[in-house]
């Protein structure tokens, strides 16, 4: 990866930002891992998966049923990754390293790997969000454009109209390919991966084969194979559609920014850190409890890219510090009041990146 470094020189924001939610934790004696909320979630929700599994498995049902029960597992699951997984590959489900390892493990049982998503999402997603060349997230190029340093192709003219079958697919992409290139080539994106251990190894196979064992060979087995892949298919499609428009809500909208970095070059960002995750990141639907309880509160990702290390649960608490603040530095906050807003505005945005750009247009005018 090439060595990207930003501007601190002036860091009054964040360091002005960390004292006051310090002083919010202190004032009302609390810590910044998950409580009884987060606690009851994981419960719910994972009792509520295992339960459709079993049904699914063991109860004679009709085929609509089980399809509908497959669409609540891809759900269930997605719900899972947002608000158990997350945290816990994050450290912020609680203060318990082991707990936190255990849990993140969940991911493994959706059939990825929490290994490279660590990578992945806690040190390259979050370090350089929205970069161009380095952040892994906005890397879909050629299939999709997702900022205007991208190169462009004819077929991103239609991108906003099969944004959703691609976002359907992307799960069994993620679990059956992309893991597997990062684990062979050993690089995330541009960026080299980590050193894996004999643990880390023994880990990813031996998770994969018993994702492979519960979700193909043991339905197959019960239900036959064109059941199971009617079920596979639409079990991932809800999980997939779920986890990327959530996602995709929180960077590629409008007003969020974009920065892209040669990857053959030096190169300084001249913005703070922080800053820089202010501008390029986007809330929505801050008002719904219900959506934040399913989305486990990402739907508050200025506050989550800003404190990664704090549990969800706080961040509708702590998004009142971060919009003063923002107000107080004359910096964005950028937010959508519902999450339907929020979906109408990432696909204007893919539509206005599938247009041609105008270098290109010039270029064939002058031809």
């Amino acid at each position: 990866m090439a060595k990207i470094t930003f501007s601190n020189r002036n860091n009054d924001f964040y360091q002005s930002l960390k004292l006051a939610v310090e002083e919010y934790f202190t004032a009302n004696k609390i810590g910044k891992t998950g409580d009884w909320r987060l606690f009851s979630k994981t419960i719910i929700l994972v009792t509520s998966a295992i339960a459709i599994y079993g049904i699914l498995m063991l109860v004679p049902i009709s085929s609509w049923v089980a399809l509908l029960l497959c669409m609540m597992l891809g759900f269930a699951l997605a719900s899972i990754g947002f608000s158990v997984m997350h945290d816990a590959n994050h450290g912020s489900y609680s203060t318990r390293p082991l707990l936190n390892d255990f849990l993140g493990l969940s991911l493994n049982a959706m059939g990825a790997s929490s290994y490279f998503w660590k990578q992945k999402h806690n040190i390259i997603h979050h370090t350089y969000t929205n970069v161009d060349g380095i952040d892994d997230d906005i890397a879909k190029s050629p299939i999709i454009r997702q900022c205007e340093s991208q190169k462009w192709v004819p077929a991103h003219k239609v991108q906003h109209l099969y944004l959703l079958p691609i976002y359907s697919l992307s799960t069994i992409f993620w679990i059956f390919i992309m893991d597997f290139k990062k684990y062979f080539s050993h690089k995330i994106y541009t960026t080299d991966a980590w050193e894996m251990s004999a643990k880390n190894h023994i880990v990813f196979w031996v998770t994969k084969i018993f994702y492979l064992a519960f979700y193909v060979v043991l339905p197959i087995a019960v239900w036959g194979f064109l059941p199971w892949l009617a079920g596979f298919l639409v079990l991932n499609a809800v999980m997939g559609l779920t986890l990327s428009i959530v996602f995709q809500l929180a960077h590629v909208v409008e007003n969020t920014e974009f920065e892209h970095v040669p990857l053959d070059e030096t190169k300084h960002i001249e913005t703070a850190w922080a800053e820089h995750q202010v501008k390029t990141t986007a809330n929505f639907a801050m008002g719904s409890k219900v959506i934040s309880w399913f989305v486990g509160g990402l739907n508050f990702q200025i506050e989550h890219h800003l404190f990664p290390k704090v549990s969800h649960i706080h961040y509708p608490a702590i998004s009142k510090i971060v919009m003063q603040k923002c107000r107080e530095f004359n910096l964005p906050y950028n937010k959508y009041d519902t999450l339907s807003e929020a979906v109408a505005s990432h696909f204007r945005m893919m539509k206005f990146l599938g247009k041609k750009p105008e270098a290109e247009l010039q270029q064939v005018k002058a031809a």
